[in-house]
């Protein structure tokens, strides 16, 4: 059986975005994503497809700044606050190793290790004969302090775990299956984790869980919250945490989140609770979906709703929730519509309805409003099963209230696909698959 390290699953989407802007080297390319979803390996397959059309290795220039031998080899060394200091060092070191007359292409994993990395990747970017790729792990390197550096001249590139789709190739590529249940492989999905370190681990739930907790979540608190901010790690973070995690899909506030925990005896205060959310927001551990009254074309301020980065995480954080299988397979929608370059929001719409002979008004909500850059709106309700009348009804409610001509989905489990009046009805898991049926 090949190991991990010699699996390396096809990610084409992300490569094809990656190859779009190739040899744009007044460009610098950085993918963004929670740690271990997989940034190294895109690099390593991308270069591995440079390599296939005609780039010689010694046009690849590879460093990891999270990998002690290359720190060691290039001769950097840390400060106080466990960054890496003399960007001038680095730079020497690439410039070195550049080919004259030939294009050179430069990544860099983890760049934000790297103590005033903006002046290192500005540096290169200059260089006609260099084309930058880097990684990073924290949304908020994206600061206006790097808008200024590079005046505009970066593309970010956002990766996530494996999708379904993906999951569902690691999974047949690694047991040489050429199919399986799609029903099965979702429930190793949500029961498992998308990581794509957990393909090795499939199966062994002790192993999986010590990954998620201690590589994955522990790893990103400890670098991208408590370094960055200079707090104590509490159980109060990992409360917060916990809240976040058990109430994906459901509208929340600060203040809500404070009124549990002071509940439960853990005081903590509004501020505290914004700078944790944060934090995790900027990690991509948790994605926040704001509101969007879709008659009035306006967005909403107050309670917003959030998503988790990986299902399995949120397993291994609060245990198995058979209950909440609907906002599962919602969390797991709206990650694939982020996938899929889509601008997501819940929508709101205010109808007026009667009851008892009486008109009340009432706000529906449909599950996410996605729209690409210059592309019509769409709207999706998701569903686990939506073939009893009284579900379907509700479902379609406020679909039909909604007066455009745009795309109207409801994805669920149900098999097969349907038509109310206009308004498509989609087996999920064949949406994940881009399978049409």
């Amino acid at each position: 059986m090949k190991t991990t390290e010699e699996l390396l699953i096809d990610r084409p989407d992300y490569i094809s975005r990656l190859d779009a802007w190739k040899d744009k080297s007044s460009l610098v390319k950085i993918v963004t994503g929670v740690r271990r979803c997989g940034k190294s390996k895109l690099f390593t397959l991308f270069q591995n497809k440079l390599i296939k059309d005609g780039i010689s290795k010694e046009q690849i220039i590879s460093i990891n700044l999270e990998e002690p031998d290359d720190i060691r080899k290039i001769g950097l060394k840390y400060n106080e606050k466990n960054l890496l200091t003399n960007y001038e060092i680095l730079l020497d070191y690439i410039s070195s190793k550049l080919q004259s007359k030939k294009m050179n292409y430069v990544f860099i994993d983890e760049i934000q290790l790297l103590e005033n990395w903006q002046h290192l990747a500005n540096g290169l970017r200059l260089k006609k004969n260099t084309d930058i790729y880097l990684t990073g792990s924290n949304a908020y390197m994206f600061s206006s302090d790097l808008a200024n550096t590079f005046g505009g001249r970066y593309i970010e590139i956002k990766i996530q775990p494996f999708s379904f789709k993906e999951f569902y190739t690691a999974y047949l590529t690694k047991n040489n299956l050429k199919e399986k249940s799609l029903q099965e492989v979702y429930n190793y999905y949500i029961s498992e984790s998308a990581f794509p370190q957990i393909i090795e681990f499939a199966g062994k739930k002790q192993l999986i869980t010590d990954y998620l907790i201690n590589t994955v979540y522990l790893n990103t608190i400890q670098k991208d919250i408590i370094k960055r901010f200079n707090i104590q790690y509490t159980d109060k973070l990992d409360s917060v945490v916990k809240y976040i995690f058990d109430n994906i899909g459901n509208e929340t506030s600060f203040r809500n989140i404070s009124n549990s925990l002071e509940f439960v005896g853990q005081k903590t205060s509004i501020p505290s609770i914004e700078l944790y959310v944060r934090g995790l927001i900027d990690s991509y551990l948790i994605y926040k979906c704001d509101r969007y009254n879709i008659k009035g074309k306006l967005f909403l301020t107050g309670n917003s709703k959030y998503y988790v980065a990986d299902i399995g995480l949120r397993k291994a954080l609060i245990g198995q929730q058979d209950k909440d299988m609907g906002h599962i397979l919602e969390n797991i929608v709206y990650l694939e519509l982020l996938r899929r370059g889509y601008n997501v929001s819940v929508g709101k719409i205010d109808v007026y309805i009667t009851k008892n002979g009486k008109k009340i008004r009432e706000t529906l909500e449909v599950d996410f409003v996605a729209q690409k850059p210059g592309e019509p709106v769409e709207y999706y309700q998701v569903a686990l099963y939506v073939l009893d009348d009284k579900t379907l009804e509700r479902e379609l409610m406020p679909l039909q209230k909604i007066r455009d001509n745009n795309p109207k989905y409801i994805l669920s489990m149900d098999y097969g696909t349907g038509d109310n009046n206009g308004i498509k009805r989609i087996n999920v898991l064949d949406w994940f698959l881009d399978i049409k049926r």
